[in-house]
């Protein structure tokens, strides 16, 4: 199946779309209760949130938030996170 993967090119879309699938089960409870991934384009990761005071903390939170996703998918496919 990986080979089949490889060949058609589309490693990198199923590895995008790991990332919003499992942004709740990466970020953990308390994040994911305030916060939901939308989306994946370019390697940037649209992320809603609840409220304003929210989106500020999760800015800051964002090289670690990175961290934790790239970590778990096993390579960097989120560059950046845009938080809404």
């Amino acid at each position: 199946m990986q080979e089949l993967i490889g060949e058609l090119g589309i490693k990198k879309r199923i590895d995008e779309y790991q990332a919003v699938v499992r942004w709740s089960e990466i970020v953990g409870d308390h994040i994911a209760k305030v916060s939901e991934a939308t989306q994946i384009r370019r390697g940037v990761l649209f992320v809603r949130v609840s409220a304003s005071t929210w989106r500020n903390e999760l800015q800051l939170r964002k090289p670690e938030i990175m961290r934790k996703l790239n970590g778990a998918l096993g390579e960097e496919v989120v560059k950046d996170i845009k938080f809404q």
